[in-house]
């Protein structure tokens, strides 16, 4: 099982199917569970899926259209059911907290469970998880709504060879790394001379929009996009009245970003399950790169880190 993985709940838009659920979207990333756009019946997926309310420590809800967000009550409940003793942190669209309060409390129930309620009001970031920030932007969709970004700080990787050649080994290694020199062979080494740039690993999450801005910024160098994908391309006009991408679209999306791994989620009740090898033909046409149309209760792996420089 790898340390860096999205667990697929659900990937239906607005009707659900006999054979996809409601959205719903578990990102587990070195020990954290983030959960994304609870939508109905995510409680029971979770269990489907092997998720434990523990194993949660953050909800991220792009927008409170019911196919994102009307299995949240749910899952708070289940939290406080089972005494999760963090925090739990929960971000949403500032312009709607009237709407936040209201799922909150929607059903009556001993709640023993400690919400900290992270309204996005403006981009940037919202969340800090240690190694990682959580970044939010806007999106153009009919309600308000936000995509959010998963990043962890642009680093440096160490090259063995270079390191050898100056004599640096053991812990002058990690000082040199949070220092930037070291004394070695009776001169001072810096961090530049021994290493090159890494880039940081990137998730990004973006649900019901058109195309705009905020997306692509969201998608930039993305390591897994999670995109949208609700029509296919015939159906662009109703795409733009709803607000919505086609697939060909988030290919497009993937490709001007510098994507890794595209993943295709949020489809239309009006397509078939044979219609999924069309939809993902119009993303790889535009993209050019690896797509992956999701299902119920799969594991997509985030892709190894890039091992080029930056």
């Amino acid at each position: 099982m790898s340390d860096r993985e999205l667990v697929v709940l659900g990937t239906a838009s607005q009707v659900p199917t006999r054979r996809r659920n409601h959205n719903g979207y578990v990102l587990r990333w070195d020990g954290h569970g983030i959960l994304f756009d609870p939508g109905e019946g995510t409680q029971r997926q979770m269990i489907f899926a092997g998720v434990t309310a523990s194993q949660v420590g953050r909800i991220c809800v792009t927008h409170f259209h019911g196919d994102h967000c009307l299995g949240l009550p749910g899952v708070l409940q289940r939290m406080s059911l089972d005494r999760v003793p963090d925090e739990v942190d929960v971000c949403f669209p500032g312009e709607c907290r009237d709407v936040f309060a209201r799922l909150r409390h929607a059903a009556l129930y001993e709640d023993f469970l400690r919400v900290r309620e992270r309204p996005v009001d403006a981009s940037g970031a919202v969340l800090a998880g240690g190694s990682f920030a959580i970044e939010a932007r806007a999106l153009s969709h009919s309600v308000p709504a936000v995509g959010y970004r998963l990043a962890e700080p642009d680093r440096r990787h160490m090259i063995p060879e270079r390191l050898a050649a100056a004599g640096i080994a053991g812990p002058d290694i990690g000082r040199l790394d949070r220092e930037g020199r070291v004394v070695a062979g009776g001169r001072e080494v810096t961090v530049e001379e021994m290493s090159v740039p890494r880039a940081g690993q990137r998730f990004a999450f973006i649900m019901d929009t058109r195309l705009c801005d905020g997306a692509f910024e969201l998608a930039e160098r993305a390591d897994l996009l999670v995109c949208e994908a609700t029509f296919a391309d015939a159906d662009a006009r109703l795409a733009w009245e709803f607000g919505h991408l086609t697939a060909g679209q988030a290919g497009r999306l993937a490709a001007e970003a510098g994507a890794r791994r595209l993943v295709l989620t949020h489809f239309s009740s009006r397509y078939e399950s044979e219609d999924g090898r069309r939809l993902a033909g119009e993303a790889e046409t535009a993209f050019g790169g690896e797509v992956i149309l999701a299902e119920d209760l799969t594991r997509i792996e985030v892709p190894p880190r890039r091992h080029e420089a930056l």
